[in-house]
């Protein structure tokens, strides 16, 4: 008699469904993890987990600079990983882009200038999102919400919801337009209430904290478009 033995399943992980990928994480300060001295922000987190033995070993390269906007980020955006390590000399397996948080900001009082008028940052996004593309997949992983009580941040900008969502749905309908998948963490975190994103910022009212930050990576991989690409 023949018996057939159950085959064991290896893939109970979207991490350990797929071939090892470089990636390219490039934005602002959520990408590059301000506010979490412990796990260094949601792109580090990720990097730790895929540095485990059972895991396939994706390379990632957190290219997030403090206090860029998109047309800062688009400046960088190629020329940054051309050089580095196992990306030399080869386009990236997947873009990864979070941007536009400080664009949304106001200057010098809380109806001052935008730091970016609405016309031009719909211009530099659009251009920003059709560069990532010419580079291989890309996903974008929205802003998280600010504590306006809080503000002004550096004694001269002034951030808000109402700001923020305006421009965070530019950002969301360029992607649309595109077809690039969008992870709307400013709606994701208003909508589990206010007691719980506000224990997720920082003092400061801008930056997520350690709380926040591991939030933030459990929320991009639990994203079937992060699950689908890596």
């Amino acid at each position: 008699m023949t018996v057939t033995l159950p085959i064991a399943d290896v893939t109970h992980s979207p991490l350990l469904a797929s071939k090892p990928k470089r990636i390219v994480a490039v934005g602002d300060s959520l990408v590059y993890g301000y506010g979490d001295p412990e796990g260094g922000g949601w792109v580090e987190r990720l990097r730790r987990r895929w540095l485990q033995p059972e895991t396939p070993g994706h390379a990632v390269y957190n290219l997030g600079v403090r206090g860029d906007g998109v047309k800062l980020v688009a400046q960088r955006l190629d020329s940054e990983f051309r050089y580095r390590g196992e990306l030399r000399n080869r386009l990236p397996d997947v873009v990864m882009l979070s941007v536009g948080v400080n664009d949304s900001a106001r200057v010098g009082k809380p109806d001052g200038r935008p730091y970016t008028d609405e016309a031009c940052f719909q211009a530099e996004i659009a251009a920003l999102l059709d560069q990532a593309q010419d580079l291989g997949p890309v996903l974008f992983v929205g802003m998280t919400p600010v504590w306006a009580g809080h503000m002004p941040f550096a004694e001269v900008l002034y951030y808000s919801h109402r700001d923020q969502y305006r421009y965070k749905e530019m950002t969301r309908r360029a992607c649309q337009q595109r077809q690039i998948p969008y992870l709307d963490v400013f709606d994701l975190w208003l909508g589990r209430g206010e007691i719980w994103w506000r224990s997720r910022l920082s003092g400061d009212g801008l930056h997520p904290n350690v709380q926040g930050y591991r939030s933030l990576v459990e929320d991009i991989s639990q994203w079937s478009a992060f699950q689908a690409l890596v």
